[in-house]
């Protein structure tokens, strides 16, 4: 076994996270739909469990661990570290979904198999200089109310059950015993996007799972999102030990319905200095690193129906560079969301003319006219529908505009519940009329192409 020195980990130093003392900025992207699948990245409708269960059922067990085991494997390979590494990035943010390493129906018990494609891939960045933090983008009972929390609800009951909180603390104590003495790996995320109402169990948990993983790996920096989607630290306090703050700071000019398209004006400059400068006010205050966990905006394509589509994602770019110059002038460290996906959010993407998109188009097409899937969507098209509905709600239970979080618009929550879970849900095709047995399942061919 090589030997290692606490000089060769990286380290925060006062404002800075160094390397043998020197500052170093993290500089790179998310590898979202990897080990923890979301619906826009990958196609499917719903949470990650529910799919899965669905294909299960349609090409059974032994199948069923051979698609996903080479899913895995031809998500990211060595080309795609190559081609990272080839673009000056330095950092992989690895957002990985507990059900890798236990299950709910046997839970505390550490699967083997588990850390196969993470040791994997952490490998094969180090071999091209490229940092790694490993994110838990989905914790037991979900931490957050969203989708990519794969809790198949809208209530986040990692909050509200202790246990959940204890399975996931043995969780850390596993991946810490195994990275400990892994330089190339940056540190550990320990949940994504928490959405604590209380405001405070956040803070406990932090303690308590620094505290765990300190016990048996003191080396590596903790990277620690903010409360309600990493963007409220009004709560946090004295700064935990060699710890990154992290917020998450998407510009909504980056989505579809903006208040207005950006043109780069003054005004809107100014609008994203203070949106940034308010989420990392904290880590200003603290003399801290800054880390930007998830930014970046969506595109449109040809069929989209938009003759102006070019067009759009050139201002979209825009945007992108607008914050990144942000960025620069803060000396924050950033991870852009997301390396790869079926053409949506991506750096790369698979291609239109793959199995697999080519499987997928007719689906993909009903899920945006019927704004099913809540990342970036466009929902002009059932507005007509949801509009009257909102009324309703809000003359019936007019408290619906005060709940939290407050960020989201009541909108926002019918829609999350009615069209993101209902009938998305819904829309998992039963086993009965499932026609996935009868198709070659090649992953390679549906995820090794890139645009």
């Amino acid at each position: 076994m090589v030997q290692t020195s606490q000089s060769d980990y990286l380290v925060v130093k006062g404002e800075d996270i160094t390397l043998r003392g020197e500052p170093i900025l993290l500089k790179g992207a998310g590898l979202g739909g990897w080990m923890n699948m979301e619906n826009f990245i990958t196609g499917y409708p719903g949470h990650e469990f529910q799919a899965r269960a669905a294909i299960k059922k349609a090409i059974g067990q032994e199948k069923y661990e051979f698609f996903f085991d080479k899913f895995l494997e031809y998500f990211f390979g060595e080309d795609d570290a190559k081609f990272f590494a080839s673009l000056g990035l330095n950092c992989i943010r690895l957002p990985v979904n507990y059900r890798h390493f236990e299950d709910d129906m046997n839970p505390r018990v550490f699967k083997k198999e588990g850390l196969k494609h993470l040791d994997r891939v952490i490998d094969l960045c180090a071999k091209y200089g490229i940092y790694t933090v490993i994110d838990l983008h989905a914790a037991p009972g979900g931490q957050n109310i969203d989708w990519h929390a794969d809790a198949g609800n809208h209530q986040a009951l990692f909050w509200e059950h202790k246990d959940f909180q204890d399975r996931t603390v043995l969780i850390w104590e596993h991946l810490a015993r195994h990275y400990k003495d892994n330089t190339w790996v940056a540190g550990y995320n320990p949940l994504n996007e928490p959405t604590d109402i209380e405001h405070t169990r956040l803070l406990d948990f932090y303690v308590r799972v620094e505290k765990a993983i300190r016990d048996i790996d003191p080396h590596h920096i903790l990277f620690l999102d903010g409360n309600t989607f990493g963007a409220d630290f009004s709560r946090f306090g004295e700064p935990l030990p060699n710890a990154v703050y992290a917020c998450h700071d998407y510009s909504r000019y980056g989505f579809p319905n903006p208040p207005a398209d950006f043109t780069g004006s003054a005004e809107q400059v100014a609008y994203h200095e203070k949106s940034f400068n308010r989420k990392v006010e904290y880590m200003k205050r603290i003399k801290g690193p800054i880390w930007n966990g998830e930014f970046g905006p969506v595109y449109q394509n040809a069929n989209d129906g938009l003759p102006d589509w070019k067009e759009i994602n050139e201002r979209r770019y825009n945007v992108l560079e607008c914050q990144l110059d942000i960025y620069a002038k803060s000396k924050a460290s950033w991870s852009i969301w997301l390396y790869k996906d079926i053409g949506f959010q991506g750096m790369v993407y698979v291609g239109e003319d793959t199995p697999y998109m080519q499987r997928l188009k007719p689906f993909l097409e009903k899920k945006k006219r019927l704004a099913a899937d809540e990342w970036g969507c466009d929902d002009i098209p059932v507005r007509e529908v949801f509009d009257p509905l909102e009324k309703w709600f809000l003359d019936a239970v007019p408290s619906l505009a005060q709940r939290y979080p407050q960020t989201w618009k009541p909108a926002t929550h019918i829609g999350r519940v009615v069209r993101n879970i209902l009938l998305s849900v819904s829309a998992i095709v039963p086993p009965t009329t499932c026609r996935l047995g009868q198709i070659t399942l090649h992953p390679q061919a549906m995820l090794g192409g890139s645009g």
